[in-house]
């Protein structure tokens, strides 16, 4: 399974559904780094020292980030579903097709109905 790092604005209610598939996801809010508004490179950096991939909904940043340098531990970025069941299961199938996540961006997009 897959080590995470969940950004800020990531829903903690698919953190939760990701963790019950297996997966350990650290958010920025239990790193201690909450409401500090700190720079996406920053976040990305935290990840990278701690070996996991990011999980955004800021996707534009986070794409432009792994096309300045793709060494990072995998970036995945997600377009917003307020069905948390499905964002979750859409996340861990990704990851799952990918193997290794190391240097790859991930995108997982909302279905289209």
């Amino acid at each position: 399974m897959a080590r995470f790092y969940a950004d800020e604005q990531f829903p903690f209610q698919v953190v939760e559904l990701l963790r019950s598939l297996g997966h350990d996801v650290l958010t920025v809010q239990e790193a201690g780094s909450a409401n500090q508004r700190i720079p996406d490179d920053e976040v990305l950096a935290f990840a990278i020292d701690q070996e996991r991939a990011i999980l955004t909904i800021n996707r534009v940043d986070f794409i432009r980030l792994h096309r300045q340098n793709d060494h990072h531990f995998g970036i995945v970025v997600c377009t917003n579903n307020r069905n948390w069941e499905q964002f979750s299961a859409r996340i861990d199938e990704a990851v799952k097709v990918e193997g290794t996540l190391q240097g790859k961006l991930i995108r997982v997009v909302r279905p289209v109905i």
